[in-house]
């Protein structure tokens, strides 16, 4: 388990200590989120005028809001790739039967060629028996 880290941020003008397992770049980056959040709703009028109780409410809402959408996405993706991953494997298998079939169609050409090849011979020979007994 990696150690603890204390680190200062600061949300929304005022600077806080937090402490987490993760890196100080880690907490700094999530300060950063909650800032642009609190930043991004700042800039509506309609928030302003709320109390202060109720514009946190609203930002963790909205930040809920991301964090499903997030999940979902990765849900969506992680279906995605399993989908992939299948098809792949039916394709692999498509591939190893064609290369199974390739084989044996090629075997039974090298059969056939060799069966013309020897019908050749005999007909050139019977052709030549064929000549000398004429004579």
């Amino acid at each position: 388990m990696s150690a603890k880290t204390d680190t200062e941020v600061a949300i929304d003008g005022k600077v806080i200590t937090v402490s987490g397992n993760e890196s100080a770049e880690y907490l700094q980056r999530v300060a950063a989120y909650i800032n642009n959040k609190v930043n991004e709703y700042k800039k509506i009028e309609d928030f302003k005028r709320q109390s202060a109780e109720r514009q946190n409410l609203l930002i963790q809402l909205n930040m809920a809001d991301d964090y499903f959408k997030a999940k979902n996405q990765i849900e969506l993706l992680e279906q995605d790739i399993k989908a992939k991953e299948n098809e792949i494997y039916d394709l692999k298998h498509q591939l190893i039967a064609a290369q199974m079939k390739l084989e044996q169609t090629s075997k039974s050409l090298k059969e056939l060629q060799d069966e013309l090849n020897e019908n050749s011979k005999q007909i050139v020979r019977l052709e030549t028996e064929l000549k000398e007994n004429k004579k």
